[in-house]
């Protein structure tokens, strides 16, 4: 792999203002594929934009893919990943539903630590701080027409972020969504591609412009089961139990809710995965039996809900508090995410 280091490296910005998204390091990760060499030419070189023909299908017709991981500063002053592996198992899934050509999962990790060691003094050290990790596949054909393209390329750029949400662990306000629908079975929903989040934006925009954090989204048939929050996954503690719609094609299997659910059965805590619907959540809210509610993925980690509008109702949660079940998975995560916490899961690599 060539690497090309920067003459200009750019200012680092302070932790306190690194916000989420807003900020790139100085390098970036590209590889390229042709039918003939298939993927080739991998090299880390000076961040910069890309050259991309008007015509590439990824303008035109949607052929892209991507992940979104971490790496973490740790308090033991070690950098770690955490389950990335994950990323790259889900993000070949995810090119084999839009007939993108799979990566070598082994060398996509190794190459991405080279990039994170190249770039490894722009991870944070603040508390609660990460370096957020894009890989993505655009399809670049110069070509007006609906096939598959035939060359792509890969990239993975890095991100050194804060907290997700402004206000931390604040409980959120989610606004249940009557119209819009983000995903049907047999479509993309269960894969990561822009075309799931370009169909949320509207919905999410107008909430945040009624003072919503987020929004829920209910399936696209009945209107009426429960799926996601926003971009996460979406969990409900009844009963002492803790409820979460299934992975039925529809929702994006989360690398953190798979880490959620390994926690709560090794606490011995009740987890169930089936369909809820909007009725049982508010049932279970009005007799008390709703306790506390969260969603979980890789850029908040967990989100405590604190209540729901639906239907000209606001339901309160867990009287607008963060619950023991949410505030333990928090920690318990970003424990082992930091190196505060032991990871007896052998979730995270040490670079």
């Amino acid at each position: 792999m060539n690497i090309i280091k920067t003459t200009s490296p750019k200012t680092k910005p302070p932790a306190d203002q690194l916000g989420f998204g807003q900020y790139f390091t100085d390098h970036m990760f590209l590889c390229d594929y042709s039918p003939e060499k298939g993927w080739h030419d991998a090299r880390i070189v000076p961040y910069a934009p890309l050259s991309l023909d008007p015509a590439s299908m990824v303008l035109h017709y949607g052929q892209e893919l991507f992940e979104g991981l971490k790496a973490y500063y740790g308090v033991d002053g070690k950098v770690r990943l955490f389950r990335a592996e994950e990323n790259f198992k889900r993000m070949n899934r995810s090119a084999m539903r839009l007939h993108v050509p799979v990566l070598d999962e082994n060398f996509v990790l190794s190459a991405l630590k080279e990039l994170i060691r190249t770039d490894k003094d722009w991870i944070p050290d603040a508390p609660e701080c990460s370096l957020y990790i894009r890989p993505f596949i655009i399809a670049t054909d110069p070509f007006l027409g609906v096939r598959g393209s035939h060359n792509y390329t890969f990239v993975i750029i890095l991100s050194p972020v804060g907290a997700y949400y402004k206000g931390g662990l604040t409980p959120t306000r989610i606004f249940v969504e009557p119209s819009d629908v983000r995903a049907v079975r047999g479509g993309t929903g269960d894969a990561k591609i822009g075309g799931n989040y370009a169909a949320t934006i509207r919905a999410q925009e107008n909430a945040k412009l009624e003072g919503f954090t987020q929004v829920m989204w209910l399936d696209a048939i009945e209107r009426k089961y429960v799926e996601e929050i926003g971009t996460s996954n979406a969990f409900f503690v009844i009963n002492d139990t803790v409820i979460t719609p299934p992975l039925n094609g529809t929702i994006l299997p989360g690398i953190t809710r798979s880490s959620v659910i390994e926690l709560l059965r090794s606490w011995g805590i009740g987890i169930k995965e089936r369909q809820i619907s909007i009725d049982e959540v508010i049932a279970a809210a009005d007799s008390g039996a709703l306790t506390e509610s969260f969603a979980s993925g890789t850029a908040a980690v967990i989100s405590p809900v604190g209540s729901l509008h639906y239907d000209s109702r606001d339901i309160v949660i867990g009287g607008d508090n963060i619950g023991p079940t949410t505030q333990k998975l928090y920690d318990t995560l970003t424990g082992i995410q930091w190196g505060r916490v032991e990871d007896t899961f052998n979730w995270t690599k040490v670079l």
